[in-house]
């Protein structure tokens, strides 16, 4: 019975197989057959959503031609199906960066068709990898993302409420879980200190009872040896009484014979109570030795057993406390890293100090609101905090999709990050791809301001490329930072550019210009740097995203 569920097992997943097989041969034969832009398209879609099911990676591919050809075509609906189609292939290939990067591209496509079923799935699938990854308030903003859009556009969010409250108290859950857990940690710490001072109290009552029992030994050894002694004493006087009883023996032969029988009679009598007595003492000698060392070992017994058990109850405490200072150590890490790049808050722990580097070629963004002041004199302090942090959070979120860009700080209502701060050649690429997302996300949040008749930020964008010098500097709260003629050339890029716009430099273009549509501004005056040449990016190229 069971091979026969086998067998029709076998047969089942076999029939699939050829189905599948059978209907990707079909889409591919009518691709070959098709007669405009428009059909292969559609045709490429289905060929993508056919191979989900048995190649991720000929999906991906596949869906990735579909969604050129729909952005070719100003087809919203279908590239962000195609897009979502390709966030799906690398799901199912676990590679968690491009599946968020393809599930912002499936929300941007779907907000301009007004795909709301789009919408809400790729959204749940961005929420679900920022919760996977414990990033409970990265899925609490893009939950509130979306809550925005549908307000705006009147449709029913009751589902996103559900969510934003649900992430909002899962992070009210986790503060409190913290708290608990460093109040449990002190308490730990506490018992550890009191467990150290009794092992050193038992240390010394054992150190007594070892110098005692030496004591009882050196006794019980003295008195064995004296015991031996006697012992020694009574076998001299056996020889002795021996003797003497031959020398009797010879003395009786010379006597008569009754009165040699008389004599040897009461030797004899005298020789059996001087064995008795004799035998006796060393019967008591003996059992006295036997008890002795009995009592020793039985001594050294208890102690070994109390050493073992103290030396194990000390293991154990070690073990779990360790356990703790590693988890520490491993928060006070990830701190650091919050802090400081990676390589140099290793150099940092290791040598305590971090030399200064030069970096050749090096990419510094700097950003700032325009009127900054007329706007913070129309809110209160908390609302203008608030806005100000809001933004910043964002701006954090997007440099942190791009593993080679490194935030330096900000001053005021400016904000400054740099690329290729390593060892290995970066080019601007993903500098300037962030740059474009930040303004993105200041333009729907200030749609969202104007609904609600407030005033917003707009910022302005700079980019320059060059050497820089970069290093930590201070001893109390110590900052990373970097310095040299490029930082203050992105600074002059940055106060040329405009509301909304992306302003490069030159020498950034040159490095970009295949990757991205940008416009020439021609020469432009810039403050102490006289006549540069800048261009302001308009888009990225669809096949540079891709």
């Amino acid at each position: 019975m069971k091979y026969f569920l086998l067998l029709v097992l076998t047969l089942c997943m076999s029939t699939i197989a050829w189905s599948q097989n059978n209907e990707i041969d079909e889409i591919k034969e009518a691709l070959g057959e098709a007669e405009n832009a428009h059909e292969r398209m559609i045709l490429r879609y289905e060929l993508a959503e056919a191979y989900l099911r048995v190649d991720a990676e000929e999906a991906e591919d596949i869906g990735k031609q579909a969604y050129n050809a729909a952005n070719d075509q100003n087809n919203n609906g279908m590239a962000a199906r195609a897009a979502f189609l390709v966030a799906k292939a690398f799901e199912r290939q676990r590679d968690d960066r491009n599946t968020e990067v393809w599930l912002r591209t499936t929300l941007n496509h779907a907000k301009r068709a007004g795909d709301s079923d789009l919408i809400m799935s790729s959204v749940e699938k961005r929420s679900s990898l920022a919760v996977k990854d414990r990033n409970y308030r990265r899925a609490y903003e893009i939950n509130q993302e979306a809550f925005t859009y549908f307000s705006q556009n009147g449709n029913s969010i009751s589902d996103l409420e559900a969510k934003f409250e649900t992430l909002r108290r899962q992070i009210d859950r986790d503060k409190r879980s913290l708290a608990q857990e460093k109040d449990q940690l002190e308490f730990q710490v506490r018992n550890l200190r009191l467990e150290t001072d009794q092992l050193s109290s038992d240390k010394s009552v054992l150190e007594e009872r070892t110098s005692q029992l030496s004591e009882a030994n050196k006794a019980k050894t003295e008195e064995i040896q004296n015991k031996e002694e006697e012992l020694a004493s009574v076998s001299e006087q056996k020889e002795k009484a021996e003797r003497e009883a031959k020398q009797r023996t010879r003395e009786v032969n010379a006597l008569s014979e009754e009165v040699a029988k008389e004599q040897l009679i009461a030797e004899k009598a005298e020789n059996a109570k001087i064995s008795a007595e004799l035998k006796a003492k060393n019967q008591e000698i003996y059992l006295f030795a036997a008890a002795g060392i009995a009592g020793i070992l039985l001594l050294l017994a208890l102690l070994l057993y109390s050493r073992f058990a103290a030396k194990r109850r000390t293991a154990k405490s070690l073990e779990e406390k360790n356990q703790q200072i590693e988890e520490e150590r491993e928060r006070s890490d990830e701190l650091l890293l919050n802090i400081l790049p990676a390589s140099i808050a290793e150099e940092l722990k290791t040598k305590g100090k971090a030399q200064a580097r030069q970096y050749k070629e090096a990419t510094v963004f700097f950003s700032d609101f325009i009127n900054f002041t007329g706007i913070a004199e129309k809110l209160s302090p908390e609302e203008l905090v608030q806005e100000l942090d809001k933004c910043f959070k964002g701006f954090d979120f997007i440099i942190s999709q791009y593993e080679d860009i490194e935030k330096i700080k900000t001053i005021g209502d400016a904000y400054m990050c740099a690329s290729g701060l390593n060892d290995r050649k970066a080019m601007p690429n993903s500098m300037v791809k962030a740059a474009l997302e930040m303004q993105e996300f200041l333009d729907e949040q200030k749609q969202e301001r104007i609904r609600m008749g407030k005033p917003y930020f707009e910022a302005r964008i700079g980019i320059h490329t060059g050497p820089v010098v970069a290093g930590v500097v201070g001893v109390k709260k110590f900052a990373y930072d970097i310095w040299g003629d490029t930082v203050n050339t992105a600074a002059r890029v940055e106060a040329n550019s405009e509301a909304g716009k992306v302003n490069i430099s030159e020498t950034t273009y040159g490095l970009i210009k295949y990757n991205f549509e940008c416009t020439h501004r021609g020469k432009v005056q810039a403050k102490n740097k006289g006549l540069l040449d800048m261009y302001y990016v308009e888009r990225e190229l669809v096949a540079a995203a891709v």
